[in-house]
């Protein structure tokens, strides 16, 4: 496909070839040279520990074409460093910042040509991806590992952009457990909430809201991402072993103290969705999915989050500023944005 035949402004969140990926394998204990491919398939052992016992392991971050015509990635070093954790958390070898960097920045500039225009709400996702190939049949983990970086052209996540949407608390199932893998970023957390995520579907909403596995109390996570809440000058998000550490919301709760709010991590319990003046998702692939109102369908009661059912003055301003680092019209205080030069 040619850079002209894409419809930049009503692209999907979907997956669209791009002409190179890059690889690099991992045998004999150590790391080999980055290779360059054109194919999007891989050939690996069918005992490979990855296709049987999960051994594998992702992250996700976005290029952005600026104003200036320059090409930034954002905080590609917190995904190296993420990656990273997930790695000593599923015995997996940690593959150096330096060389995840060198790697995220080879194949943004082999597949340039796919980085949306400025202004047309795309970006160029980046999927890297760790599995152990080593074919193994007892549940070890593997000698070989690939480790490899695709792109593609991504519009946003939910179709109405950042706008205020329906949100369900699910009780009859958990996305993790407390002292799980749900701190780690690896594929068996998102299988895991497929169903739930297609019960919400069906009864209408945009996603679903989990509880803690423990004690159904208090507020984990929001289907695929964190959850954060507003008011009084606050920004509150839950604390607990079973969440992702997200970097967009590290990044939300550092703005907010920029701004000068005060910021919370502490759990959060069901009933507190009342008070809250504003709430909302956040990741990489919708940045924040403010909410619009939660129901609690198990026990009949429905939290209004926004009243006139617009996103609030706070998600916006953070929204705002996000976005606009990414593109860099915001000045980069923090230098979490890399150049593609």
């Amino acid at each position: 496909m040619t850079k002209q035949e894409i419809d930049w402004a009503n692209l999907s969140f979907g997956y669209m070839p791009t002409d190179y990926n890059v690889r690099r394998y991992y045998r004999d204990g150590k790391w080999g040279e980055v290779e360059v491919s054109s194919t999007d398939t891989i050939n690996m052992s069918m005992a490979a520990t990855c296709l049987h016992y999960g051994q594998e392991a992702f992250e996700g971050l976005k290029a952005f074409r600026g104003k200036d015509g320059k090409i930034r990635v954002f905080r590609m070093k917190d995904n190296a460093e993420r990656l990273q954790a997930t790695c000593r958390g599923i015995l997996m070898p940690e593959l150096p910042t330096e060389l995840f960097c060198e790697m995220v920045e080879k194949v943004v500039k082999l597949n340039e040509r796919f980085v949306p225009p400025y202004e047309s709400g795309a970006s160029l996702y980046i999927r890297p991806l760790l599995i152990g190939t080593g074919a193994q049949v007892g549940v070890h983990p593997a000698n070989e590992y690939l480790f490899l970086i695709f792109v593609t052209p991504v519009g946003p996540y939910f179709k109405g952009g950042f706008s205020t949407t329906p949100y369900v608390i699910i009780r009859g199932y958990d996305r993790a457990a407390p002292l799980g893998t749900g701190r780690y970023k690896v594929g068996g957390n998102y299988a895991a909430s497929l169903l739930a995520n297609k019960q919400a579907h069906d009864l209408g909403y945009s996603c679903e809201l989990y509880l803690d596995a423990k004690e159904k109390k208090y507020i984990d996570e929001a289907g695929a991402a964190n959850f954060f809440g507003i008011k009084n000058n606050t920004y509150i998000t839950p604390k607990s072993s079973s969440i992702l550490p997200s970097i967009t919301n590290r990044s939300l709760m550092q703005l907010a103290e920029d701004m000068g709010m005060t910021v919370e991590q502490r759990q959060i319990p069901e009933e507190e969705l009342a008070t809250f003046e504003e709430a909302g998702a956040c990741g990489t692939a919708a940045v924040i999915s403010p909410m619009q109102r939660v129901d609690d369908l198990d026990n009949n009661i429905s939290y209004v989050i926004s009243k006139d059912g617009r996103p609030g003055p706070y998600s916006t301003k953070l929204y705002n500023e996000l976005r606009g680092i990414q593109y860099g019209e915001v000045e980069d205080r923090h230098q979490w944005t890399t150049v593609i030069e």
